[in-house]
């Protein structure tokens, strides 16, 4: 069995695409779920947690994850876990509140489990997000409206960090 788990909220299809990326960027050694119909018993078993939603309208969850946060949130037990976060979003429409499905589910767990990859917030189009801390993003922040030409090396930069810790 492998020992991430990648968990996402999608309702255009960009967050599954982009789950279903870095399961290959793992070479296979990861397991992608939907939110929308994944139980808390069969993420138990996985060690590392990749959590990935898309932002709605100004800086709203994504719907599956609405449902499904609040029960992850108080029934997982994040004993010996590590979880990293990316969220999508649109930087154009949405510039003030660009990605913020990151800050969201960081706010929620961030006193529960250890986080990790957080990105410097550099090479950005946006006007603020409640993501950014100390310069920092506190998960993977993609756009595949405006700036799907940078998902590649973002990606990658990424899971190159979060694979130091994971594998």
């Amino acid at each position: 069995m492998n020992k991430i788990a990648i968990l996402y909220g999608s309702s255009s299809g960009n967050t599954e695409t982009v789950a279903n990326r870095i399961k290959d960027m793992f070479d296979g050694k990861a397991d992608v779920f939907d939110v929308g119909s994944v139980s808390i018993d069969e993420i138990k078993p996985y060690q590392y947690l990749i959590l990935g939603a898309s932002t709605t309208g100004i800086g709203d969850l994504q719907d599956d994850w609405d449902g499904f946060l609040p029960t992850f949130s108080s029934k997982m037990d994040f004993t010996d876990k590590t979880v990293a976060i990316f969220g999508l979003g649109d930087s154009a429409s949405f510039s003030d509140s660009f990605a913020e499905s990151i800050f969201i589910l960081h706010d929620e767990l961030k006193d529960k489990v250890k986080i990790v990859g957080e990105i410097a917030d550099e090479g950005y189009t946006y006007d603020d997000s409640l993501a950014v801390e100390d310069e920092k993003w506190l998960g993977l922040a993609l756009d595949e409206d405006n700036e799907y030409d940078e998902t590649e090396e973002r990606l990658t930069k990424w899971i190159e960090q979060l694979k130091e810790i994971f594998v």
